[in-house]
């Protein structure tokens, strides 16, 4: 019973504040009925009781008849109120606009407005007599808003929808794209290691049975072997180099964008660009960053958050620093840090997690000069 209270929200998340400010609408129609007497004044609060039930159930309805029942109901009491209490009540009428404003069918949606245009302007003629002449121009200014503001909302829904529906197709085409880059390696690393590698897997094999007939023969074929090596090495780098890699400066504009999204504070210190630090080095440490900074997100409940980049002599440090709760109640081996330590064994990187006023990871990576060289000389 205590998991449903928890789980049960007044409005989707999604709107905000929007629908709890909106309800400040709501004081005059209370005034009006509280100076009424007896059992109208009972009846009046209940009446404003079951609208704010409906307003509340147009926001979490997804069944299309569900929705147009509640948006019945409102008209309705919409309509009784302002017949029997106070013409001002129609007013009400601009909580309904925005819900008709939502209704993707262009039939519903007429329908639904020409039965609140029939709600709002039947207590219009009742009380004709008795209106003031000086109020019928001010008020017709905001019954005439009142009744074309469904067709802005129906046209901003609209919009957000197919914003929405781009930003799917989008997340759509960078999977089509990741798939068919995985695709192509993978036919390139067959193509052009497949043959090199099972060319050295038998002269392996040869070398081991030279070795204690012909030792001057089993030093040519372990020099052959070395120089395939070789060609298996310049042809990954050649592979590696065609690849889209993404450097820590590419990644930390992403982190930026997803910590600000998620309300967190972001700081950057240090040099991002790495000019010489080899492009699959800064494709694994932008991976490890994204990973710490979706951790960061995930589970630190942080304020801030500071990415330090610090070349080293023959090393980088990257630093993700939070000031969140720390690892308290969590596993380290979890939240995505066997990845981060699996990614590193690539390239001979560590890590290491201290968690003390927020946590820290920092990753070392070595700058291997040698490496360098080779990739120059090949």
């Amino acid at each position: 019973m205590l998991q449903r209270m928890k789980g049960l929200k007044i409005f989707p998340a999604r709107y905000g504040l929007f629908p709890y400010v909106f309800l400040i609408y709501l004081v005059m129609p209370a005034y009006y009925v509280s100076i009424e007497q007896g059992w109208t004044r009972i009846a009046g609060i209940g009446l404003l009781l079951l609208f704010l039930v409906t307003y509340r159930q147009l926001y979490n309805s997804f069944d299309k008849k569900a929705y147009t029942n509640w948006l019945v109901v409102q008209v309705a009491i919409i309509l009784i109120l302002a017949i029997f209490y106070d013409l001002y009540n129609i007013f009400l009428g601009f909580f309904t606009a925005n819900f008709i404003g939502w209704y993707k069918s262009k039939k519903m949606f007429y329908r639904a407005l020409g039965l609140f245009i029939l709600a709002i302007i039947t207590p219009v003629m009742i009380h004709w007599k008795t209106l003031p002449i000086e109020s019928i121009y001010f008020n017709a200014i905001f019954i005439l808003i009142m009744l074309i503001s469904p067709f802005g909302i129906r046209s901003m829904s609209s919009r957000m929808e197919l914003e929405q529906k781009l930003n799917e197709a989008n997340e759509q085409i960078k999977e089509l794209v990741k798939r068919d880059e995985r695709m192509r390696i993978a036919r390139d690393l067959h193509d052009t290691l497949g043959h090199t590698l099972s060319m050295i897997t038998l002269k392996s094999q040869l070398v081991h049975k030279l070795i204690s007939k012909d030792l001057e023969k089993a030093k040519l074929e372990t020099k052959e072997i070395e120089r395939s090596s070789r060609s298996a090495l310049k042809q990954v780098r050649e592979l590696v180099s065609d690849m889209r890699a993404i450097t820590v400066a590419e990644e930390l504009i992403e982190t930026e964008s997803i910590l600000q999204t998620a309300g967190i504070s972001f700081r950057f210190e240090g040099d991002s660009k790495l000019a010489d630090v080899p492009l699959l080095t800064q494709n694994i440490l932008s991976m490890c960053l994204k990973e710490g900074v979706t951790n960061v997100v995930k589970h630190s409940q942080a304020n801030n958050c500071v990415v330090q980049v610090v070349k080293k002599a023959g090393e980088i440090e990257l630093t993700v620093l939070d000031d969140g709760k720390g690892l308290e109640g969590t596993s380290s081996e979890g939240n995505g840090l066997k990845g981060i330590n699996e990614r590193l064994r690539l390239i001979d990187g560590l890590v290491k997690i201290i968690s003390q006023k927020g946590t820290k990871l920092i990753i070392t990576v070595p700058i291997i000069v040698k490496e360098k060289k080779a990739g120059v000389g090949s």
